[in-house]
């Protein structure tokens, strides 16, 4: 395959792009929960949003890259978020939450296409021998763009949101309100329009400029008409069932909204014999189909650890959001140094053993996160630590190589034909941010739960303004454990590259 040294990276530049914009969203569920001052259930539906968008349009893009190229899903991807960041300015304008829930779903959208067809593609470029190290390779990039992400979001969103708490907003003069808010939102807008000149540069590149892969040689050869139609169905199918909905429930719960619009790719899906004969294939491949499940955890987790330990570390270390930010950024990069060091460890250990010793670890530091105390043992530049806070960063240390990893032993194996559509379908997966997420949420703005017989040695005495209590808190971290758990499981069951089916 014959591809510039520029094309490789700009397409492993994509990689960053997307983990920018993820962990910048993780950041904007403590900024709505002051600025529009609601609670953890309604706040989180920034995650509703972000993570349902992965899920919904994961299946069209199969369509979209089996019918075309993955060159198209890139460019369609990079459009696609440029839109969507510019709906931020008309939200900003009106002070309004459902015009950002759209807004950060048209994002992840554009998101959402992008990374299930650069990961494919990354699988596709070289030698099947090496395609899970390089793509750990590529994956290692997506932390680097989330420490990016939380800098821009520590910088420019948090550290711009007024001090007031959510009892002082409350008794504001309405006009005085309105000007903190809209200074606020402001901020917000901020980075993700930015970023639309970064997405535009890109994209002119790859219009001009092809990529060529053994996958992208059996390229669909159906008339282009064909090729249209399918795709135009799809995109019909994928948009219907959110108008009806919207339109017949406008109350209906965003979660449950967003799980509407899958019917329609399913039903496209199911509607095209070729497709529907790669999606049966797939559905009878357990090491596929429990990939697709361990990837749901590992997302599911990964949105949720990374979303309360803003609120987390405000409550045990009592220190304001910004500062609460900067255990979010020393997390995020000791993971990004993790997965290069798992990355070029590959090279002389099976993937699977690193990944069940990380998974091992992860649930020795979730329940640290748990059960130890919240005592300040040091700090560092004025930033205090404490043993249950240190274990709630190593959690993040062994997310590492997760994602790539899992990721390629699931789609290791699988037949060409069902290739382009089985990478989109583990995108999909990425649903467990938006399902996970609100079940920590659910737990941590509990008045009980049947976690907290679990921690009886903690308070539970709540605090108004984050709207939780150091018990739940500490009680959610049960869930990142059990994601654990899954995920070792999978790595054992399927270490053997024999197991193909």
């Amino acid at each position: 395959m014959k591809n510039s040294r520029l094309t490789l990276v700009l397409l492993v530049l994509c990689f960053a792009l997307w983990g920018v914009v993820n962990n910048m969203s993780d950041n904007l569920v403590p900024a709505f929960q002051r600025i529009f001052t609601m609670d953890q259930s309604k706040a989180v539906l920034v995650q509703v949003a972000f993570y349902g968008a992965y899920a919904v349009l994961a299946l069209f893009t199969s369509i979209l890259v089996e019918e075309f190229s993955f060159r198209a899903g890139i460019l369609i991807g990079l459009g696609v978020y440029v839109c969507g960041a510019l709906l931020y300015i008309p939200a900003c304008v009106h002070q309004s939450f459902d015009f950002y829930f759209i807004g950060i779903f048209v994002v992840a959208g554009g998101c959402a296409i992008l990374e299930a067809s650069s990961n494919s593609c990354m699988l596709a470029l070289g030698d099947p021998k090496s395609a899970i190290r390089r793509l750990n390779f590529a994956q290692a990039m997506n932390p680097v763009g989330s420490l990016v992400g939380i800098f821009l979001a520590q910088r420019i969103i948090l550290a711009n949101l007024n001090p007031a708490t959510v009892e002082e907003r409350l008794v504001m003069p309405p006009e005085t309100l309105k000007g903190i808010v809209h200074t606020e939102l402001t901020w917000i807008c901020v980075p993700y329009v930015g970023l639309c000149l970064v997405m535009i540069a890109i994209w002119i590149y790859f219009w001009r400029h092809p990529i060529h892969t053994a996958v992208e040689g059996e390229a669909n050869r159906a008339p282009l008409r064909t090729r249209l139609a399918h795709v135009g169905s799809a995109m019909f199918l994928t948009a219907a069932p959110f108008a009806l909905t919207g339109w017949l429930f406008p109350n209906m719960d965003k979660l449950a909204w967003m799980l509407c619009g899958m019917i329609g790719p399913f039903s496209c899906i199911f509607a095209i014999p070729s497709y529907r004969a790669s999606f049966l294939a797939l559905i009878r491949t357990p090491r596929y189909v429990f990939g697709v499940m361990a990837l749901f955890a590992y997302v599911g987790m990964q949105i949720a650890v990374w979303t309360w330990m803003n609120a987390y570390c405000q409550k045990e270390l009592s220190v304001p959001p910004d500062r609460a930010a900067t255990y979010y950024l020393l997390a995020i990069a000791i993971h990004t140094a993790n997965c290069w060091a798992g990355s070029y460890a590959m090279k002389w250990i099976a993937p699977w053993k690193i990944m069940a010793t990380f998974c091992v670890c992860g649930v020795l530091c979730s329940l640290g996160t748990v059960y130890l105390p919240s005592d300040v043992l040091f700090s560092v530049g004025g930033v205090p630590f404490s043993a249950n806070v240190l274990s709630l960063v190593g959690i993040s240390v062994f997310m590492a190589i997760l994602f790539p990893t899992i990721y390629g032993m699931a789609l290791g194996g699988l037949d060409p034909k069902c290739f382009k559509l089985g990478g989109p379908g583990m995108i999909m997966a990425i649903l467990g941010g938006a399902i996970i997420t609100p079940w920590m949420a659910g737990v941590i703005s509990a008045k009980s739960s049947a976690f907290f017989s679990l921690v009886p040695m903690y308070s539970f005495e709540w605090d108004a303004n984050l709207r939780t209590s150091s018990g739940a808190l500490r009680a959610s971290f049960f869930i990142p454990a059990i994601c654990f758990v899954a995920m070792f499981v999978y790595a054992l069951v399927f270490r053997s590259g024999k197991r193909r089916t």
